[in-house]
């Protein structure tokens, strides 16, 4: 259902369930706001709620409120993406007693040097201690899984691959060392945004006929030195140090069972799922 601009200001700003969600990122009881749980968090959420596009290829509303997405990764099994996962996640470090704020990216990667795209990625920018850093727990199969300092250019660590930001006046590109390269991800600033900026930049993404997730499926989940993802008809992991494993898929039944199994997720009984597969891994073997 649309949410109209009016009733954006009557949204809940807070989480209902903060001890559910932090007993899923393997805490007991509310940690402290450091470094060292920003850290930690982070790390868990991206292996413990994969980044997942079912909504959008099945043309589904994509809901940003917050209690649809604590139902959405906290009830029914499921992941989302950066308008869901970093939405959630901000909320919960706000809740922890970060000084955190939401901001907004545009992605270029895979695009031409240059490429002005829209606003369509959700991050956080955290302050610990007078330092910024920027939080992403939803940015699909190349989501940095450690805070990123964001006044500094130069490498560096996470779990898995290095990161750099780069700056330009006012603006930020988060770069990647994939393979030896650097790859820039995103282009961001630090202009505040508002929940009426989500639910656009949502809409956007969820329902326009250029977006790259409509009538896409597109997973990923992370782990200890590995991340796992699914698209373009196929399966792969990524192991630190080591070639990756690809594999097609065949039909919607190995989709399911990946989605499962290799994800963690609970797959939706839609009745229209298996069909979308199907079109979905036909487009794909095509383009083969």
């Amino acid at each position: 259902m649309a949410v109209h601009p009016a009733n954006i200001a009557a949204m809940p700003a807070h989480l209902t369930d903060t001890a559910l969600y932090l007993q899923r990122l393997g805490h007991d009881r509310p940690p402290p706001p450091t470094l060292a749980t920003l850290r930690d968090l982070q790390q868990w959420h991206t292996a413990a709620f994969p980044f997942e596009t079912l909504s959008t290829l099945l043309r589904e509303p994509v809901a940003v409120d917050l209690p649809s997405i604590e139902r959405k990764l906290l009830h029914e099994g499921r992941g989302g993406y950066c308008y869901e996962l970093n939405r959630a996640f901000l909320a919960l470090l706000q809740a922890l007693g970060f000084d955190a704020r939401g901001i907004t990216a545009r992605v270029v990667m895979g695009e031409a040097e240059g490429a002005v795209t829209a606003r369509t990625h959700l991050l956080v920018l955290a302050t610990v201690e007078g330092v910024r850093y920027t939080v992403d727990v939803g940015f699909g199969g190349m989501v940095p899984t450690a805070p990123l300092r964001l006044d500094r250019d130069d490498a560096q660590p996470t779990p898995h691959e290095p990161y750099r930001i780069a700056r330009r006046a006012d603006e930020y590109t988060l770069h990647a060392q994939v393979a030896a390269e650097w790859r820039a991800l995103y282009v961001f600033d630090l202009q505040p945004q508002a929940e009426i900026d989500y639910v656009v930049g949502n809409w956007y993404v969820s329902t326009h006929p250029d977006s790259p997730f409509l009538d896409e499926l597109r997973v990923a989940r992370t782990g200890p030195g590995w991340r796992r993802t699914l698209g373009h008809g196929g399966v792969a992991l990524h192991r630190l140090g080591s070639p990756s494993e690809r594999r097609a898929l065949a039909d919607a039944d190995e989709v399911i069972v990946e989605l499962r199994d290799g994800f963690g997720l609970r797959v939706p009984e839609h009745p229209g799922l298996r069909a979308a597969i199907e079109r979905w891994l036909q487009r794909h073997a095509h383009a083969g």
